[in-house]
């Protein structure tokens, strides 16, 4: 990143964006403009591009509003692919706008204590790592805390992650309790100082009300140490799931009370529209996105960019 030339990042970002995007830009946005091109704008074609729309997983409610704008005062006329793509782009641009949002860490809680939930595979413990990253990148005293207690694979990764961006690393055994270990972490952060402290967890299933009741312990417990922790809980979705996101945001908002979403392996799908439909159910912040492994690809999350990507649109 060089200081003569600070549009750089911007502009590979971008590039990572939309081609991270191209799977499902082509299953939403090509797919609708190739079905404009060889005739004029009838019922039947916005029946069809309704169907496309809901096959990307943007949910009913919003592809029916972009289908409505795309026929609007364009009956019995033809229809560019670039004029649809626009459509598609400024009503989706539309829904997100108001979940947009970045994570602010409020200086005045210290540490500013962020919980990292989500099933299991979602990229948790990776999104945990990158947080850190930026966070001391922005010269914050970073500490984490390996909760995933499960997996000594997770264990291990964050404590790589912690090697990394210098920031040290909570952890116990692998099988040890977790709602204990945040608590060790905790009284641990506000003894060293720290600015942030990011605790992983074990990955869950929506379903299984045991681990759901473990998480509510973790947070109880952090409590007895600060009444007004967690300062934010984040949900990793894996977008790749689709419509599964939906049923996972609604569980993990009933117990952990989630107060922002980063969605991740949007590279790795043509269903990145659920994260349309999350927004528009939901209205949950969405903080980052995910387009591919390295520290650099989760970003923060901004509606104009998304909805231009997903529509196809070169920018």
């Amino acid at each position: 990143m060089t200081d003569n030339n600070p549009d750089q990042p911007k502009q590979s970002w971008w590039r990572r964006l939309s081609s991270g995007l191209k799977r499902t830009s082509a299953s939403l946005g090509t797919a609708v403009a190739d079905l404009v091109i060889r005739r004029k704008l009838d019922r039947a074609m916005l029946e069809d591009i309704e169907d496309v729309l809901l096959r990307a997983d943007l949910g009913s409610e919003v592809a029916a509003r972009i289908s409505a704008a795309v026929g609007h005062g364009r009956y019995d006329k033809a229809i560019s692919a670039d004029e649809v793509k626009g459509v598609v782009a400024t009503e989706v641009e539309k829904v997100l706008m108001p979940v947009a949002k970045p994570l602010v860490i409020d200086p005045s809680q210290k540490p500013f204590v962020i919980l990292m939930v989500g099933v299991n595979g979602s990229g948790k413990t990776t999104t945990t790592g990158k947080l850190a990253s930026r966070f001391a990148a922005e010269g914050r005293k970073v500490m984490l805390a390996a909760g995933d207690t499960f997996r000594a694979a997770a264990i291990e990764q964050l404590k790589v992650w912690g090697e990394r961006t210098g920031a040290p690393v909570i952890a116990r055994p692998q099988g040890s309790d977790a709602a204990g270990l945040a608590f060790d972490a905790l009284t641990a952060a506000k003894a060293e100082g720290s600015d942030v402290l990011l605790i992983d967890t074990a990955g869950r299933l929506q379903n299984k009300s045991e681990l759901m009741s473990e998480l509510e312990k973790v947070i109880r417990v952090m409590r007895k140490v600060d009444a007004t922790a967690p300062h934010a809980v984040l949900l990793v979705l894996d977008a790749t799931v689709g419509q599964n996101a939906l049923s996972q945001v609604e569980a993990f908002h009933r117990t952990a009370g989630v107060t922002g979403l980063v969605m991740t392996k949007l590279d790795g799908t043509a269903r990145g529209g659920i994260l349309v439909a999350l927004a528009e159910k939901y209205k949950l912040p969405v903080h980052f996105i995910g387009v591919g492994e390295g520290v650099d690809d989760l970003s923060p999350f901004t509606a104009s960019d998304f909805a231009k990507a997903i529509a196809g649109i070169e920018s």
